[in-house]
């Protein structure tokens, strides 16, 4: 039987997955002129429990772009202090009013509103295109290596081709594209695991703390509104040992951490409604091959510890806008011209990560391990910082900010 014929077609640069690296890339690429299309798997953006605060970074980037005020006007909640409960202890750890102010918060806006807005603003760019429902299966390779683009599957139209100068790995951390290149995951470790969960909140409530910490649990509570989205921080693999115990347990241990959750914790009805997050912290030893580039959580996964992985992968995109655009536009980009990414963006993933790590040893496993009747110490540096407000700023900066932050400087067609 003959197979159904593909599909094909060309771009300047193919980009795989449209989450936040992919869809901040597409348009910073078609705003320059670079003919992009972006390769989305689902047919909306409407996919919860994923990444949701927007920091300040992105904020400006958003400023730098014109696109502020209007990416503002959807629904989100400002987050001007970061805060949290060691047992009956209010610490506060970060304070944002320092920054400057069009972007001296962090936006607590659901990631489908992000990817949305962008996505809305891309379409106008006639360099832009936007293929939802097609999913990437492998990759054209030449003989000696050199990626030419990707093969895939849409529900539209069936299986096509995608030619492209230069192909992006924008899908995660089960990235199909840096498995069918080949390219080696180095693991950096995380022992805990998320459970992800919604509960319905009073609007009248106005304690804001994101993170709620009691003797063997940890929960972090994200103002939505008119719900909490919670994270339940468990130890690696310790799931199938709460769902044993029940949900009514699960329940109460959650209460009993953040009793704030009491009036609508019976939202969550059964584990049906209570997501795993299996956290992973690791890196790619090579981001890039001939034609091919990986950037976002397909080159370095992170932990959710600070919310930090969207804002670190929108960082990625500006960055590989601003040393790729031109070159894109005029064809010339080589193997170099793809490991320039990585130089630049390698020293602010590993100092994320190693922050991040050393707040899972030295925070989160005491805290889980500490038993439920055993003894809970607010740690020394968070004692310091709640009590020091220039601290509180730093912290502010270097969270908000990140390491190293960019700025858009790609060109505009």
């Amino acid at each position: 039987m003959a197979t159904a014929p593909r599909s094909s077609s060309q771009a300047r640069c193919c980009i795989a997955g449209g989450g936040p690296a992919g869809m901040m890339l597409g348009y910073l690429l078609a705003r320059a002129g670079v003919r992009t299309v972006v390769l989305e798997k689902h047919g909306d953006f409407l996919r919860d429990f994923r990444g949701d605060t927007v920091h300040p970074s992105t904020l400006r980037v958003m400023d730098e772009l014109g696109l502020l005020d209007s990416f503002l006007m959807r629904p989100h909640q400002r987050l001007e202090v970061l805060g949290g409960w060691f047992g009956s202890e209010h610490v506060q750890l970060g304070d944002f009013r320092a920054l400057p102010e069009r972007y001296a918060f962090i936006a607590l806006m659901p990631q489908w509103e992000f990817l949305d807005f962008i996505a809305a603003e891309a379409r106008r760019l006639p360099a832009f295109e936007l293929r939802m429902r097609s999913q990437v299966t492998g990759l054209i390779e030449t003989g000696d290596g050199r990626v030419e683009g990707v093969r895939g599957t849409s529900a539209d139209s069936g299986d096509f081709e995608l030619r492209a100068d230069v192909t992006v790995g924008c899908d995660g951390r089960g990235s199909t594209v840096r498995a069918a290149a080949g390219l080696t995951v180095e693991d950096i470790g995380a022992p805990i695991d998320v459970l992800w969960f919604r509960v319905g909140r009073d609007p009248a409530e106005t304690d804001s703390s994101l993170a709620r910490v009691a003797p063997g649990h940890f929960v972090v509570t994200i103002d939505r509104g008119d719900y909490w989205q919670c994270a339940f921080v468990i130890h690696k693999g310790g799931a199938d040992d709460l769902k044993r115990d029940g949900i009514a347990s699960f329940r109460a241990r959650v209460v009993a951490t953040a009793p704030l959750l009491a009036a609508h914790i019976d939202d969550v009805r059964s584990w049906d409604d209570v997501k795993l997050l299996t956290v992973s912290v690791d890196r790619l030893t090579q981001w890039s091959k001939a034609g091919l580039l990986c950037i976002g959580d397909a080159a370095h996964a992170m932990s959710p510890i600070g919310g930090v992985g969207i804002n670190l992968a929108i960082q990625d995109a500006v960055a590989t806008a601003n040393l790729l655009a031109s070159k894109l536009r005029a064809g010339t980009v080589d193997v170099d011209d793809l490991d320039a990414v990585r130089r630049r963006r390698l020293w602010p993933t590993r100092a994320t990560q190693k922050a991040q790590v050393a707040i899972q040893d030295n925070v989160l496993v005491p805290a889980l391990g500490a038993g439920a009747n055993g003894a809970l110490h607010v740690p020394l540096p968070i004692r310091l910082v709640s009590a020091t407000p220039m601290l509180q700023h730093l912290v502010a900066r270097v969270l908000g900010m990140g390491v190293r932050p960019e700025h858009v400087r790609s060109p505009t067609a």
